[in-house]
């Protein structure tokens, strides 16, 4: 199923294919070239990736993996901000020099002539916006990039950018933050302003890095072969869910899932579907056969019973405070 990207007549796909962690990482080549291909085949045409995701290596994997196919079919988002390369004085951030440069990079490694949506990862700090602003504006006036989008910007943030978008006449069209049964802080601000000014979320980690896929019970050996025993950077990202207190709660979604006839990770990804401002919920996947049971949660209405069922079983667990994304935020450039 598709859904419009914000205000604009763009239609991505609602389960979208991610490849952070993943390719270049977690899994080897080959298997991640047959995961891509295993979402294509389940009628998944949109991809985000990240020049940051395994030091640009992620990027160079997907373009392999998309190599021979219609571009005309396909959408591509991908991001700028975090450091590539060496981590020189200008291998990060939102200066001029650092995107221009950057969706050069991209291109080059995704083996095409534009992307879809170009993205800031994070907000610059050190940046005056309005120079990030028409860094973007001339990569979609040269026809390198479509629309742009925003990662894990405040609503003041984003509505800072809207306003030098509308006044440069270029369309920003997205917001991609975290949000998740268990990570709730987008939406008391960032999803209303949003709304507002006709962007979408477009949501990484909704099954919580794993943590919503039930497997981690509490104490219990974590296991074998899951990401939070993954040393390359899985076991950092999915520490915070690892408390017996979270894993409690999420093993009373167990009966919610099983009573509508759904799989845990389909359960966590049609829940944050049903938020109206969200476009669609990045799936990522380290074997072929996750794709194909990720995209049954597409078209999933869970009954507003259900819905409040699940904050009944989850209590006070989920995290809702809308200042943790300012406060997670880099404060200075990472370079």
């Amino acid at each position: 199923m598709y859904r419009y990207l914000g205000n604009s007549g763009l239609k991505i796909n609602e389960i979208t294919y991610g490849n952070w962690l993943t390719h270049g990482s977690q899994v080897e080549n080959e298997t991640a070239i047959a995961c891509v291909h295993a979402a294509l085949d389940a009628g998944i045409n949109t991809f985000d990736t990240a020049d940051v995701y395994a030091n640009t290596v992620a990027e160079e994997v997907l373009g392999a993996a998309l190599k021979g196919q219609r571009r005309e079919s396909l959408v591509l988002m991908t991001k700028t901000y975090w450091p590539v390369g060496p981590r020189g004085a200008n291998d990060c951030g939102l200066s001029r020099k650092h995107i221009l440069e950057s969706i050069d990079g991209s291109l080059r490694r995704l083996g095409t002539d534009h992307v879809d949506v170009f993205q800031a990862h994070r907000y610059d700090t050190e940046t005056p916006l309005e120079e990030t602003m028409l860094a973007f504006a001339d990569v979609v006036r040269s026809g390198r990039a479509h629309y742009i989008g925003v990662s894990e910007w405040t609503a003041d943030q984003i509505r800072a950018g809207h306003a030098l978008a509308r006044d440069l006449h270029v369309p920003l069209i997205s917001s991609q933050p975290q949000y998740s049964m268990l990570w709730r802080v987008i939406e008391d601000e960032v999803v209303p302003t949003s709304a507002e000014l006709g962007l979408s979320q477009v949501v990484f980690s909704p099954v919580a890095q794993g943590v919503l896929t039930g497997k981690y019970r509490p104490g219990q050996p974590l296991p074998e072969g899951s990401r939070a025993t993954d040393a390359k950077g899985g076991a950092t990202m999915i520490k915070r869910w690892m408390d017996d207190r979270v894993l409690t709660a999420v093993q009373g979604l167990q009966p919610i899932a099983a009573d509508l006839g759904l799989t845990m990770v389909q359960l966590a990804i049609a829940w944050v579907l049903q938020n109206d401002n969200v476009a669609a919920a990045i799936i990522g996947a380290s074997r072929p056969e996750q794709v194909a049971d990720n995209v049954r949660a597409s078209g999933v209405v869970l009954p507003s019973d259900v819905m409040t069922r699940i904050d009944e079983v989850l209590g006070d667990v989920p995290v809702r405070d809308p200042g943790l994304t300012a406060r997670n935020a880099p404060a200075a450039r990472p370079c």
